[in-house]
């Protein structure tokens, strides 16, 4: 066997970006004979972007000590950092900061001057950018100097990248979405080392949906769709990829477009367990089913999601609302919130609280989260922060008994959920803009709001906001068509998300008997499954009703 030349394919494939062939060709020659160091990182490389986590670091612990045993302590130092750095993303402190920590020896040591001494600051100012941006900004500024003077562009770029999303947590954000364009640049360009790219393509997304600046997160990840497809070997990018696709999408109101796209990312995000980003893709896809009124699924999705490490909130708390648990959804959303001292993660918090507590009557506290909202959307200039908080206000205001400033807020909503296309937002204005209309006295233009914002439910499927419209237009169809008393409380039971045993349980039947009533319910309002039958319920307000009988 030819190793020279098979390494040369190997080699080449490699520079072609196909890595499932690099990856097979390296590691054939490998075992034919042990790699040399360099090799060893392209195959680490291969592996990392095939979703080969362990062979990956298995490789690169392999190159670390045949750089050290060749006296190449730089490099031997470079990889080290690529193992300290996943596994401090991934939450793996102690294993991530042993790496740095040898990392750190090596060059003290040596008394080196290379351009590791840069990489090595950077998972250092990653560490300190939620507790002290500043420290972080500086270190990052650090790291970003000795990659110019050592023309390291990957450096620079990681650097950059981290000194603006330094400045976001620091409320800086228009000089640090200034500082994230700028690294983009150099990520679009083709310049850089895939791993580099990927990262920080992700990294700059989720700072964008941090600060709710949805044109930048949309063209950013259309540039992180092209750069994938066209590497179809590509796994670790591709499932974030796809997850904030789907945040797109479902702003957009293509919503079995984002389920899909949600569905495949968790596919590709399942190994290995446990990542946070299938935490991610999860939570995206419970607040999917939570919208269509698919309780159940979006419940036990939600509690997936919590356990990938993803918090559950601000969603689980709406869907217990949505159910009918206002006091559950209270408690949940004032706990998550006391615990949440970050401004831009307050921020998402605070809309869904104030919807909560107007539901439990708690006006004053849902008015302290809207002005908090408003001055938060203010700093941050971002369209569609400043639609969640006009929405939010204008509920408030409504409830205070204000009708006609309330009718200016949500206006405004209106105007920017037009702007950035956001249909079902625009539609859940709408309704609280038709009731400050009808108190004004304006029935006729509230009438056509209303019949607006029923539409746009009724073509996203968004059957809880519609069964909600309907109770309060008393427009809605209320037959319960034919059902006897017991199958309409089975009926109700199944609408927020019960099983048959649990629906047992509570009822003090069979479960024998429950699956002969549900049985009955199918074939009277011929329906073919829980989820039919759950829209049904909500359509028709028998959940709601459940509660007056």
């Amino acid at each position: 066997m030819d190793v020279a030349a098979d390494l040369e394919r190997a080699r080449d494939a490699f520079a072609r970006e196909a890595w499932s062939d690099a990856y097979a060709a390296l590691s054939d020659a490998d075992g034919e004979r042990s790699l040399g160091p360099d090799d060893l990182v392209l195959l680490a490389t291969a592996a990392y972007l095939l979703g080969r986590d362990a062979e990956c670091g298995a490789a690169t612990e392999r190159a670390h000590h045949a750089y050290l045993d060749l006296g190449q302590t730089a490099r031997a130092v470079r990889c080290a950092f690529w193992m300290a750095l996943p596994l401090l993303l991934r939450g793996e402190t102690a294993q991530g900061g042993g790496w740095l920590a040898r990392a750190r020896r090596l060059l003290d040591d040596g008394r080196l001057d290379c351009v590791e001494q840069g990489y090595v600051l950077f998972p250092q100012g990653l560490r300190l950018i939620h507790k002290d941006p500043g420290a972080a900004y500086t270190l990052f500024g650090e790291a970003a100097a000795i990659g110019e003077r050592f023309r390291d562009q990957d450096l620079v770029t990681l650097a950059r990248h981290g000194q603006g999303r330094a400045l976001i947590f620091a409320g800086d954000t228009g000089a640090g979405t200034a500082l994230l364009d700028e690294a983009m640049v150099a990520v679009v360009s083709g310049r850089l080392s895939p791993l580099v790219t990927g990262l920080v393509y992700c990294s700059v997304i989720e700072a964008c949906e941090e600060i709710f600046d949805l044109r930048r997160a949309q063209e950013w990840t259309e540039a992180l769709s092209d750069w994938c497809a066209a590497q179809p070997d590509l796994v670790p990018y591709r499932g974030q990829c796809l997850i904030h696709r789907a945040h797109v999408l479902q702003t957009h109101g293509a919503w079995p477009d984002a389920l899909d796209e949600t569905r495949r990312a968790c596919e590709r995000l399942t190994e290995p367990p446990g990542r946070g980003v299938l935490g991610m893709a999860l939570y995206q896809e419970a607040e999917l089913y939570r919208v269509q009124g698919a309780f159940a699924r979006s419940e036990e999705t939600y509690r997936q999601a919590g356990a990938c490490g993803h918090r559950a909130q601000p969603g689980l708390a709406l869907l217990w609302l949505a159910q009918g648990r206002a006091d559950a959804a209270a408690a949940a959303i004032r706990s998550v919130l006391d615990e949440t001292p970050d401004r831009l993660r307050r921020a998402r918090l605070l809309a869904p609280y104030a919807e909560i507590m107007l539901a439990v009557g708690d006006v004053p506290a849902a008015r302290a989260a809207a002005d908090e909202l408003t001055g938060t959307a203010g700093a941050l200039g971002a369209p569609l922060l400043q639609a969640v908080a006009a929405h939010a206000r204008g509920a408030v205001l409504l409830a205070e008994g204000d009708a006609a400033a309330a009718l200016d807020a949500l206006l405004e909503a209106g105007r920017i959920w037009d702007e950035i296309e956001a249909p079902y937002e625009r539609a859940r204005s709408l309704v609280l803009l038709g009731l400050a209309r009808q108190r004004l006295g304006d029935a006729g233009t509230a009438r056509l709001e209303l019949h607006a914002a029923r539409q746009v439910f009724r073509d996203l499927g968004a059957a809880p906001d519609l069964a909600r419209l309907d109770a309060l237009t008393h427009a809605g169809p209320r037959g319960d068509g034919g059902l006897s008393p017991r199958e309409l409380e089975v009926l109700r039971l199944v609408a927020t998300g019960r099983t048959n045993h649990a629906i047992a349980a509570e009822l003090m039947l069979s479960e024998k008997t429950v699956a002969r009533h549900l049985s009955n319910i199918f074939g009277k309002l011929g329906l073919s499954s829980r989820s039919a039958a759950t829209a049904y319920a909500y359509e028709h307000d028998l959940v709601g009703r459940r509660w007056a009988e």
